[in-house]
């Protein structure tokens, strides 16, 4: 992907850090050259993508709670980052059910302690305006899902059965709601903020419970069947790295603009682009989960087990999302298939469960072979 040195030597600033897309995004970002601060909690995993990557000695990490609106405010006041990636969550949608306030609190207040925090940068009276490019990060499940065959379109209703998706669906109404009382016109207050929906993510790295393919790989390792909690269930399978890449287009986009530097792309109007994105795989990857585990074993030999609760929690049976805005305003299409989302993710952990200083290397090639 060329986003034409946007990056290179841009304060960055990505929230969640220390979680396994966060720690993805900031490789990447290193790569393209970019000054690179993080803030987030202490990894919860252990290992963790974050430590495996040695990030800590990489970028300008900072320990901070997005619910804590007084450290957050002072902090994006002292750093005064001109591209923001917000992607800090309680991301599980099982644990929600145990920790719904918790997951309320993170998700939703801790996105709007972020936008009031950056909405005071540029304040009247604040002084001289600094543009800021902000990609807030919420997920395919914020969409009232009526199980239906199509893809869901950005325009589509929002809403939640469980508490994870109900709050990533309040957290897009959130964002919507500051883009249009406060950042109408990005040119004048020199915010430009827009967000990004993706679907079910994979790749080398995530270590995260109650997800299935570290539950594959946690299996595997330990010689144990892989425990499949819905088999039947269709998700839209993508490897990390294109969601980040249409993140990355998408910020790029909005900084250029505000900089007054040449689009990437220039076909459609500027504010347009300050709106909400899917970004999915094709529809060749929206696969149940049998179908997923079945392909993770032709990599790592293995066998699974059907450990389907009648009376678990809800979780959505099928969820597929429409790209088209992505490709047509930003020139942003997936690129790895389903088969090879499936080997590079596999791939990535058999080569760092041989040899864990691999890490590194292999997810730096693995962002040089999705960009050739």
């Amino acid at each position: 992907m060329n986003f034409d040195q946007t990056f290179k030597n841009r304060r960055v600033l990505v929230t969640g850090d220390t979680g396994f897309k966060g720690a993805w995004l900031c490789e990447w970002l290193l790569a393209e050259g970019a000054e690179v601060h993080g803030i987030g909690l202490e990894p919860n995993t252990k290992p963790s993508l974050f430590e495996q990557l040695n990030l800590a000695e990489h970028i300008q990490h900072t320990d901070l709670d997005i619910r804590d609106a007084a450290a957050l405010r002072d902090y994006i006041h002292g750093l005064r980052p001109e591209i923001v990636f917000h992607l800090a969550a309680q991301p599980l949608v099982r644990l929600s059910y145990q920790q719904p306030a918790e997951t309320y609190a993170t998700n939703v207040m801790g996105t709007v302690h972020l936008l009031d925090a950056i909405r005071t940068l540029n304040a009247p009276g604040a002084g001289i305006h600094f543009p800021v490019a902000v990609v807030c990060v919420t997920t395919d499940k914020c969409y009232e899902n009526k199980e239906w065959l199509h893809g869901y379109r950005e325009e589509d209703p929002l809403g939640g059965h469980d508490p994870y998706s109900a709050s990533k669906g309040a957290c897009e109404i959130a964002i919507q709601s500051y883009r249009k009382s406060f950042f109408t016109e990005p040119a004048e207050c020199g915010i430009a903020l827009a967000s990004a929906r993706a679907g079910n993510v994979i790749g080398g790295g995530d270590w995260a419970q109650d997800r299935i393919v570290p539950d594959c790989i946690s299996a595997l390792r330990d010689g144990k069947m892989i425990p499949v909690r819905n088999k039947t269930a269709t998700r839209p399978w993508q490897h990390v790295l294109e969601p980040l890449g249409g993140y990355l287009l998408l910020a790029a986009e909005l900084w250029r603009g505000l900089a007054g530097l040449p689009r990437l792309q220039a076909n459609f109007p500027y504010t347009e682009l300050c709106s909400a994105f899917n970004f999915g795989p094709n529809l060749q990857s929206n696969r149940p989960v049998g179908a997923l585990v079945g392909e993770v074993l032709k990599h790592w030999s293995g066998d699974w087990c059907d450990q389907s609760d009648p009376h678990a929690p809800h979780e959505a049976s099928l969820l597929n999302l429409a790209t088209d805005k992505a490709h047509h305003m930003l020139g942003w299409s997936p690129r790895w298939d389903f088969e090879q989302t499936i080997e590079k993710t596999i791939g990535w952990y058999r080569l760092v469960e041989a040899d864990s200083e691999q890490a590194a290397i292999l997810t730096s090639q693995q962002i040089e072979q999705y960009n050739s």
